[in-house]
């Protein structure tokens, strides 16, 4: 099954907790997900209502589905339980923490999941001391 990641969030945000969350799909979603038809890189997710929306996810419309397809950037709802969602409200209040999604994937049992982390943004210096690390880490890998 295909894996949609975000590789952009590790390198733009420090992860401080990651939560797995269901997401409430339309079966053509689930269809093009199954063919890997997706995009998280511009994603985030917001409060609405109390409840936790992803927004800009791009879904690729399933070719088969024409009479019943979907719009591809629509806000989809997230699941989690209702401690998480209060913990995540109270966390979002501090100063440059937001949530981003990391990951869709397909559990075990078949169902889409979604990991999203509470994340706070890295300053540019922060990003070039992850390039060297990552620099340093693949020249020890090949032996020099």
């Amino acid at each position: 099954m295909p894996e949609i990641k975000n590789r952009r969030a590790a390198f733009d945000y420090f992860f401080l907790a990651t939560y797995e969350c269901g997401i409430v799909l339309f079966g053509s979603e689930v269809k093009s997900l199954r063919l890997g038809d997706a995009s998280i890189s511009e994603a985030f997710c917001t409060f609405i209502g109390g409840e936790l929306f992803l927004r800009n996810m791009r879904i690729q419309p399933y070719e088969k589905a024409k009479n019943f397809g979907h719009d591809p950037v629509r806000d989809r709802k997230l699941l989690l339980h209702g401690k998480e969602l209060a913990k995540l409200q109270r966390k979002l209040k501090d100063q440059g923490v937001t949530i981003v999604p990391v990951r869709s994937y397909f559990a075990d049992n078949g169902m889409v999941k979604v990991e999203v982390a509470l994340a706070k943004g890295k300053k540019t210096f922060d990003k070039r001391e992850s390039l060297k690390e990552k620099d340093v880490k693949r020249d020890l890998e090949r032996g020099r």
